[in-house]
């Protein structure tokens, strides 16, 4: 199985599906504005970001202090990298021009050897490279970077690349094992992703070098963020980094030598995205073998059937082994949008398609669920309970938010929602030697080549309705082939083409079809029956239970059907499930299931009584479930992904 998938053209790329078309439709019309008015301060009742005005002090053409959190910096590096996106999508309207703009205010921010990060430009350039852990100046930078590859290989404009290439050699100059070089590395991972990124559109290997010596140098001894958290002191931004522990930052031990995952979810994706990207570019089995080890313990002890991680609200972590409460969980959509990223660079790194199975996940519950429909409200948290008072400050459930919020002080979601969803064709297609590949079942069009060969796709996708998906291909110039990818939620499906039904062998989690010159038809048909899905005994939180899924959506109760406490429903584990009309308020025409089962209501305890007499009704009842994502669009109120069952 060939190797080293490249990502396809986004610009040879439409969304044409009921779905995420949607969604993606939504970023012009509504997101990019709705973002830059949050940057800019301009957007009336919303609490002031200072995030443009930062820079513009930066820049020299305001004086005062720098605001906002010490990362502020990467919310305008996020929307930019969704402008650039969006330029490939066709729909970046006048953005373009306002992203043209903002880039010569950061190059004009830009000291002259290449440091950018307004918060130590301002407030406290004294302080330069001196506290990694808490800092976040390689983070910044790195989606900085991220951002300048991005608008450089879809526009050809040069000026944020060169921005970038000059603040990349600075840190390569700043950063190292040589004699007057800061022997340290980021408390939080990005700068390895966006180095690797800016070295494959540059050819610069020096960048690559960098990323693989952060890599490398995290978690040896003598460990530098322990000597200097030491040496520091008292935190300078977190109060919570008083009782600072290794783990939180992947820096306990040398990254090749981990079989876990641990600490801050966000950063550990990060970091794992680039082990596998660098596995893959220096062809290292011990950085892959890492790699491997660390997926299977996410996701197979510490994911969330939706695919949400990092369970703890307590530093945004994960904790241990099976600890995936439901009320209380974290599941922050950023170290999901991480998954997303680390899971697509191991199908590529090993040739395995059985990785974008949870990248499907992640992508239609948690991260889908993160935005609202009409684009302008955002989940940071994304539990798989709710009880709307019980989600009160200053308690263990202040984090959760029963309700999507126009923004947050730390506000790595939104923008990070928008350039995941602006570059969703990346995860539908890669591109191999001889293959196009297909990894998601979304409707859409690419035109692209595959070595001397020309191919036009069409593919209509009922996926998640009746699990059928139609595919028109249009070869040219020389016979190619399509590598389909299996879903791993699929018990059973057929495959067609040209009408004649194939008996296709799937290697590696994919299907091989052979596409001479000519116009094809394929058909393809998966099993996307509704069916309910338990958790592993170890799991707690879930014994007894039962949650339901029908292809890759999750499906989950909310008050607005079947009213409030959620609580006292109880399911019959063999009880059959209907799929429904839509319900037209919701996004994507998506099919609402119907089953029956019961409340078992406590009526022995006096109204004004906290306990009392034991004496349950069970009362039977119809219930409506919605898919997961598109939750708490409609009404406020309680929400239960997984319900109690009836053996």
């Amino acid at each position: 199985m060939p190797k080293k998938l490249k990502k396809p053209d986004l610009k040879r790329i439409r969304i044409t599906d009921e779905l995420f078309g949607q969604y993606a439709g939504r970023i012009g019309e509504k997101i990019l504005d709705y973002q830059w008015k949050i940057l800019t301060d301009e957007l009336e009742g919303s609490e002031p970001t200072y995030c443009i005005e930062n820079f513009r002090i930066a820049a020299g053409e305001k004086q005062g202090e720098r605001k906002g959190v010490v990362f502020q910096d990467t919310d305008l590096y996020k929307w930019l990298e969704s402008v650039a996106f969006s330029i490939a999508g066709g729909m970046a309207g006048d953005f373009e021009e306002k992203a043209d703009r903002v880039i010569e205010l950061i190059a004009k921010a830009q000291e002259s050897d290449g440091y950018l990060n307004t918060y130590f430009q301002i407030n406290a350039p004294e302080r330069k490279w001196k506290n990694l852990a808490e800092g976040h100046e390689l983070y910044t930078a790195g989606h900085m970077m991220e951002a300048a590859a991005a608008y450089y290989v879809i526009t050809g404009k040069e000026k944020i690349l060169e921005v970038a290439k000059k603040n990349a050699d600075l840190i390569c100059r700043v950063f190292g094992k040589g004699e007057g070089q800061v022997h340290g590395y980021p408390g939080h991972e990005e700068v390895e992703v966006g180095l690797i990124k800016l070295y494959r559109v540059t050819g610069e290997k020096k960048y690559l070098e960098q990323a693989r010596y952060f890599i490398d140098e995290r978690g040896t001894e003598p460990n530098y963020l322990r000597q200097e958290i030491e040496r520091n002191g008292q935190p300078e931004f977190f109060p919570e980094f008083k009782n600072y522990d290794l783990e939180y930052s992947q820096s306990h031990k040398p990254p090749r030598e981990q079989s876990e995952a641990v600490g801050h979810a966000v950063r550990d994706m990060y970091m794992c995205s680039a082990m596998a990207d660098l596995a893959e570019e220096y062809e290292d089995k011990e950085l892959e073998t890492a790699c491997v080890r660390i997926w299977n313990n996410m996701t197979k002890r510490r994911m969330y059937i939706t695919g949400g991680i990092g369970s703890s609200g307590f530093r945004e972590r994960f904790t241990t082994d099976y600890d995936l409460p439901n009320a209380s969980g974290y599941c922050e959509t950023c170290a999901s949008i991480g998954l997303m990223m680390f899971g697509q660079r191991m199908a590529s790194l090993t040739g395995k398609a059985s990785y974008y199975d949870e990248v499907e996940r992640a992508l239609y519950n948690t991260v889908l669920a993160g935005i609202n429909i009409e684009g302008n409200r955002y989940f940071y948290v994304n539990p798989l309970e709710v009880v709307p008072e019980f989600c009160t400050e200053h308690t263990a459930m202040q984090h959760v938010k029963a309700v999507r919020q126009k923004w947050f002080s730390v506000a790595c979601c939104p923008p990070n929602i928008a350039r995941t969803l602006a570059s969703l064709g990346q995860y539908i297609y890669a591109l191999g030697e001889d293959a196009l590949y297909i990894h998601q079942f979304i409707s859409s069009t690419i035109s692209t080549s595959i070595g001397s060969a020309e191919i036009v796709l069409e593919m209509n996708s009922d996926l998640l309705d009746t699990g059928r998906v139609d595919i028109k291909a249009a070869v040219s110039g020389k016979e190619t082939s399509l590598m389909i990818r299996i879903p791993g939620f699929s018990e059973s499906g057929n495959v067609r083409v040209d009408e004649s039904e194939l008996d296709v062998k799937v290697s590696d989690g994919y299907i091989r079809l052979e596409l001479s010159e000519g116009t094809h038809s394929i058909e393809l048909k998966f099993d996307t029956a509704p069916k309910w899905f338990a958790a592993n005994n170890n799991v707690r939180e879930d014994a007894g239970k039962m949650a339901l899924m029908k292809g890759p959506l999750v499906y989950c109760l909310e008050e607005e059907d079947n009213g409030d406490h959620l609580s006292e429903i109880y399911v019959e584990q063999s009880t059959e499930v209907k799929a429904e009309k839509p319900d037209e308020r919701l996004a994507g025409k998506l099919p609402v299931l119907k089953y029956k089962g019961y409340r078992v209501k406590s009526v022995g305890v006096e109204n004004n009584e906290l306990y009392g007499e034991v004496k349950f009704r069970k009362e039977e009842t119809e219930l409506r479930a919605v898919p997961y994502s598109q939750w708490n669009n409609r009404s406020d109120g309680e929400m239960l992904v997984w319900q109690k069952a009836v053996v």
